[in-house]
Protein backbone atom coordinates (compact mmCIF):
# COMPACT_ATOMS: atom_id res chain seq x y z
CA UNK A 1 0.00 0.00 0.00
CA UNK A 2 3.03 2.06 0.93
CA UNK A 3 4.17 2.07 -3.11
CA UNK A 4 0.95 2.25 -3.91
CA UNK A 5 0.57 5.85 -2.12
CA UNK A 6 4.19 6.76 -3.34
CA UNK A 7 3.06 5.93 -6.98
CA UNK A 8 0.10 7.69 -6.72
CA UNK A 9 2.19 10.95 -5.55
CA UNK A 10 4.60 10.49 -7.88
CA UNK A 11 2.23 10.56 -10.72
CA UNK A 12 0.17 13.48 -8.94
CA UNK A 13 3.29 15.73 -8.84
CA UNK A 14 4.04 14.60 -12.99
CA UNK A 15 0.30 15.65 -14.16
CA UNK A 16 0.97 18.86 -11.86
CA UNK A 17 4.12 19.96 -13.38
CA UNK A 18 3.20 18.94 -16.81
CA UNK A 19 0.11 21.62 -16.37
CA UNK A 20 2.37 24.44 -15.91
CA UNK A 21 4.69 23.80 -18.52
CA UNK A 22 2.46 23.23 -21.34
CA UNK A 23 1.22 25.88 -23.70
CA UNK A 24 -2.77 26.54 -24.18
CA UNK A 25 -2.37 25.53 -27.90
CA UNK A 26 -1.75 21.43 -26.18
CA UNK A 27 -3.22 21.09 -22.92
CA UNK A 28 -3.11 18.11 -20.56
CA UNK A 29 -6.57 15.87 -21.57
CA UNK A 30 -8.40 14.42 -18.76
CA UNK A 31 -10.46 11.26 -19.37
CA UNK A 32 -12.20 7.72 -17.88
CA UNK A 33 -11.78 4.30 -19.82
CA UNK A 34 -13.14 0.88 -19.20
CA UNK A 35 -13.44 -2.35 -20.76
CA UNK A 36 -12.90 -6.11 -20.61
CA UNK A 37 -9.76 -8.28 -19.58
CA UNK A 38 -9.18 -11.44 -21.10
CA UNK A 39 -6.30 -12.49 -18.32
CA UNK A 40 -4.38 -15.89 -17.94
CA UNK A 41 -1.72 -16.45 -15.94
CA UNK A 42 1.25 -18.46 -17.60
CA UNK A 43 4.65 -20.57 -16.48
CA UNK A 44 8.05 -20.24 -17.50
CA UNK A 45 7.96 -24.08 -18.67
CA UNK A 46 6.57 -23.95 -22.27
CA UNK A 47 5.02 -20.97 -21.20
CA UNK A 48 1.76 -22.51 -20.97
CA UNK A 49 -1.51 -20.42 -20.45
CA UNK A 50 -4.42 -21.64 -18.31
CA UNK A 51 -7.79 -21.10 -20.14
CA UNK A 52 -8.03 -17.26 -20.44
CA UNK A 53 -10.74 -15.22 -17.76
CA UNK A 54 -12.89 -12.50 -18.68
CA UNK A 55 -12.72 -10.14 -16.44
CA UNK A 56 -12.85 -6.02 -16.64
CA UNK A 57 -10.99 -3.06 -15.86
CA UNK A 58 -12.06 0.66 -15.17
CA UNK A 59 -9.89 4.15 -14.10
CA UNK A 60 -8.81 7.48 -15.02
CA UNK A 61 -6.44 8.40 -17.28
CA UNK A 62 -4.13 11.99 -18.53
CA UNK A 63 -2.66 12.19 -21.80
CA UNK A 64 0.17 14.97 -21.58
CA UNK A 65 1.41 16.12 -25.23
CA UNK A 66 4.96 16.63 -25.36
CA UNK A 67 5.09 16.58 -29.14
CA UNK A 68 2.85 17.21 -32.48
CA UNK A 69 2.73 13.55 -32.98
CA UNK A 70 3.98 12.23 -29.59
CA UNK A 71 1.90 11.73 -25.35
CA UNK A 72 2.77 10.54 -21.92
CA UNK A 73 -0.48 9.18 -20.78
CA UNK A 74 -0.22 7.65 -17.39
CA UNK A 75 -3.49 5.92 -15.98
CA UNK A 76 -4.52 4.42 -12.47
CA UNK A 77 -6.85 1.74 -13.71
CA UNK A 78 -8.67 -1.16 -11.30
CA UNK A 79 -8.14 -4.44 -13.46
CA UNK A 80 -9.07 -8.05 -12.42
CA UNK A 81 -6.51 -10.73 -13.47
CA UNK A 82 -5.73 -14.31 -12.92
CA UNK A 83 -6.98 -17.70 -15.02
CA UNK A 84 -9.85 -20.09 -15.43
CA UNK A 85 -10.06 -23.66 -15.57
CA UNK A 86 -12.84 -25.95 -16.80
CA UNK A 87 -12.82 -29.98 -17.20
CA UNK A 88 -15.58 -32.06 -18.65
CA UNK A 89 -15.88 -35.65 -17.84
CA UNK A 90 -18.36 -38.36 -19.18
CA UNK A 91 -19.28 -41.05 -16.45
CA UNK A 92 -22.66 -43.41 -16.99
CA UNK A 93 -23.70 -41.04 -19.67
CA UNK A 94 -23.67 -37.91 -17.63
CA UNK A 95 -21.57 -35.13 -18.25
CA UNK A 96 -20.20 -33.35 -14.56
CA UNK A 97 -18.48 -30.12 -15.39
CA UNK A 98 -16.51 -28.24 -13.04
CA UNK A 99 -15.08 -24.73 -13.56
CA UNK A 100 -12.47 -23.27 -10.92
CA UNK A 101 -10.96 -19.60 -11.05
CA UNK A 102 -8.17 -17.65 -9.15
CA UNK A 103 -9.70 -13.73 -9.80
CA UNK A 104 -6.55 -11.43 -8.36
CA UNK A 105 -7.41 -7.46 -8.56
CA UNK A 106 -5.17 -5.12 -8.97
CA UNK A 107 -5.06 -1.27 -8.69
CA UNK A 108 -2.40 -0.96 -12.14
CA UNK A 109 -0.45 2.32 -12.96
CA UNK A 110 0.35 2.20 -16.59
CA UNK A 111 2.29 4.69 -18.10
CA UNK A 112 2.05 4.63 -22.04
CA UNK A 113 3.92 6.37 -24.66
CA UNK A 114 1.70 7.46 -27.67
CA UNK A 115 2.69 8.18 -30.81
CA UNK A 116 0.24 9.99 -33.49
CA UNK A 117 0.13 8.15 -37.08
CA UNK A 118 -2.47 9.92 -37.84
CA UNK A 119 -4.43 12.54 -35.64
CA UNK A 120 -6.95 9.56 -34.40
CA UNK A 121 -4.98 6.84 -34.40
CA UNK A 122 -1.78 5.90 -32.15
CA UNK A 123 0.11 2.89 -31.04
CA UNK A 124 1.83 2.77 -27.22
CA UNK A 125 3.93 0.76 -25.06
CA UNK A 126 5.14 1.00 -21.99
CA UNK A 127 5.69 0.04 -18.62
CA UNK A 128 2.65 -1.05 -16.01
CA UNK A 129 2.85 -0.79 -12.26
CA UNK A 130 0.41 -3.23 -10.33
CA UNK A 131 -0.48 -3.69 -6.57
CA UNK A 132 -2.58 -6.37 -5.73
CA UNK A 133 -5.79 -5.58 -3.35
CA UNK A 134 -8.09 -8.82 -3.57
CA UNK A 135 -7.99 -12.62 -4.40
CA UNK A 136 -10.64 -15.26 -4.60
CA UNK A 137 -10.74 -18.39 -5.69
CA UNK A 138 -14.68 -19.50 -7.30
CA UNK A 139 -15.61 -23.04 -7.51
CA UNK A 140 -18.61 -23.91 -9.48
CA UNK A 141 -20.16 -27.53 -10.99
CA UNK A 142 -23.11 -28.27 -13.08
CA UNK A 143 -24.56 -32.28 -14.28
CA UNK A 144 -25.83 -32.62 -17.51
CA UNK A 145 -26.11 -28.54 -17.82
CA UNK A 146 -27.90 -28.24 -14.33
CA UNK A 147 -25.83 -26.29 -11.66
CA UNK A 148 -24.61 -27.80 -8.48
CA UNK A 149 -23.85 -24.59 -7.03
CA UNK A 150 -20.76 -22.75 -6.55
CA UNK A 151 -18.30 -21.86 -4.03
CA UNK A 152 -16.42 -18.50 -3.23
CA UNK A 153 -13.00 -18.55 -1.24
CA UNK A 154 -11.53 -15.36 0.02
CA UNK A 155 -7.46 -16.02 -0.52
CA UNK A 156 -4.74 -14.07 2.02
CA UNK A 157 -2.99 -11.45 -0.30
CA UNK A 158 0.15 -12.54 2.06
CA UNK A 159 0.66 -14.94 0.20
CA UNK A 160 1.43 -13.43 -3.21
CA UNK A 161 3.83 -10.04 -4.39
CA UNK A 162 2.08 -7.00 -3.82
CA UNK A 163 3.90 -5.83 -6.30
CA UNK A 164 3.25 -6.75 -10.32
CA UNK A 165 5.10 -5.67 -13.55
CA UNK A 166 4.34 -6.02 -16.68
CA UNK A 167 4.91 -4.20 -20.39
CA UNK A 168 1.96 -3.22 -22.20
CA UNK A 169 2.08 -2.06 -26.40
CA UNK A 170 -1.41 -1.52 -27.98
CA UNK A 171 -3.05 1.28 -29.89
CA UNK A 172 -6.13 2.96 -30.06
CA UNK A 173 -8.46 5.18 -32.41
CA UNK A 174 -11.09 8.17 -31.24
CA UNK A 175 -13.83 8.65 -33.60
CA UNK A 176 -14.35 11.81 -32.37
CA UNK A 177 -11.89 14.48 -30.06
CA UNK A 178 -13.61 12.66 -27.14
CA UNK A 179 -14.33 9.05 -27.47
CA UNK A 180 -12.37 6.61 -28.55
CA UNK A 181 -11.39 2.49 -28.95
CA UNK A 182 -8.47 1.31 -27.19
CA UNK A 183 -6.82 -2.27 -26.92
CA UNK A 184 -3.76 -3.19 -25.18
CA UNK A 185 -1.91 -6.29 -23.82
CA UNK A 186 -0.08 -6.22 -21.33
CA UNK A 187 2.74 -9.28 -20.82
CA UNK A 188 4.01 -10.19 -16.87
CA UNK A 189 7.22 -9.59 -16.03
CA UNK A 190 7.18 -10.76 -12.34
CA UNK A 191 6.11 -14.18 -10.34
CA UNK A 192 2.44 -13.37 -8.71
CA UNK A 193 3.54 -15.34 -5.86
CA UNK A 194 5.61 -14.95 -2.85
CA UNK A 195 8.09 -17.75 -1.75
CA UNK A 196 7.29 -19.52 -4.68
CA UNK A 197 9.89 -22.70 -4.92
CA UNK A 198 8.44 -23.68 -8.73
CA UNK A 199 8.41 -22.10 -12.35
CA UNK A 200 6.95 -18.38 -11.97
CA UNK A 201 3.73 -17.58 -12.87
CA UNK A 202 3.11 -14.39 -14.54
CA UNK A 203 0.01 -12.26 -15.19
CA UNK A 204 -1.44 -11.69 -19.07
CA UNK A 205 -3.84 -9.79 -20.32
CA UNK A 206 -5.45 -8.44 -23.45
CA UNK A 207 -7.65 -5.45 -23.05
CA UNK A 208 -10.44 -3.82 -25.20
CA UNK A 209 -12.43 -1.08 -24.33
CA UNK A 210 -13.69 2.83 -24.49
CA UNK A 211 -11.91 5.59 -23.47
CA UNK A 212 -13.31 9.40 -22.92
CA UNK A 213 -11.59 12.26 -22.82
CA UNK A 214 -13.15 15.68 -20.87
Amino acid sequence: MKKLILGLAVMASSLAFAQQTKSSSSPVQFGIKAGMNVASLSKDQGLDDQKSKIGFNAGVFANIPVASSFSIQPEVLYSDLGAKVTTKDVILGNTYTTESSRNLGYITVPLMFQYKFVPNFYLEAGPEFGFIVSAKDKFKSSTNGNSNGSQTTDLSTDDFNSFNFGVGIGAGYYFTDNIGLTARYVAGATDIYKNNNGDAVRNNVFQVGLAFKF
